[in-house]
């Protein structure tokens, strides 16, 4: 893992896009709209966007030189991004990266807005749910300490 650099957009755009539309289906359901208006600003141009935000941390996962996963949360102690490559699926970096912003993240509560593709996988991970799902998903909480 490394820290995510604006001329990474290219590569993490591409990890987005085919994260979202190759592993998240049951929350997209294959709908054209549905998967345009997930992907708006995952284009390369929007996640370079991204960068200017000094709230933001953004971290790429590496294999064989290729940017196999992207995380990020906020300065507000909100994860923000944890997908991985299709390819590199069920190899532990989800895992790996969760655990890595949690640390960074420190002591105190943290939130996400999980997909339902994600949501067991968090769920495993002594996240929980924090409401009811909403548009951007299934809100959830953990107390890191």
């Amino acid at each position: 893992m490394r820290k995510a650099r604006s001329a990474d957009a290219p590569a993490m755009s591409a990890v987005l896009i085919a994260s979202i539309t190759e592993l998240c289906a049951a929350d997209h359901d294959n709908d054209p709209d549905r998967l345009a208006e997930w992907l708006a600003n995952k284009t390369p141009s929007g996640v370079a966007a991204w960068f200017d935000n000094p709230d933001n941390t953004l971290v790429v996962a590496e294999h064989g030189g290729q940017i196999a996963a992207v995380r990020g949360f906020s300065a507000s102690r909100e994860i923000t991004l944890n997908y991985v490559a299709p390819a590199h699926r069920l190899a532990g970096v989800s895992t790996a990266l969760l655990e890595a912003m949690e640390l960074e993240l420190g002591p105190g509560e943290a939130r996400l807005n999980s997909t339902a593709t994600a949501r067991h996988f968090y769920l495993g991970r002594g996240w929980t749910e924090a409401g009811h799902r909403g548009i951007a998903g299934y809100p959830m909480r953990k107390l890191l300490g």
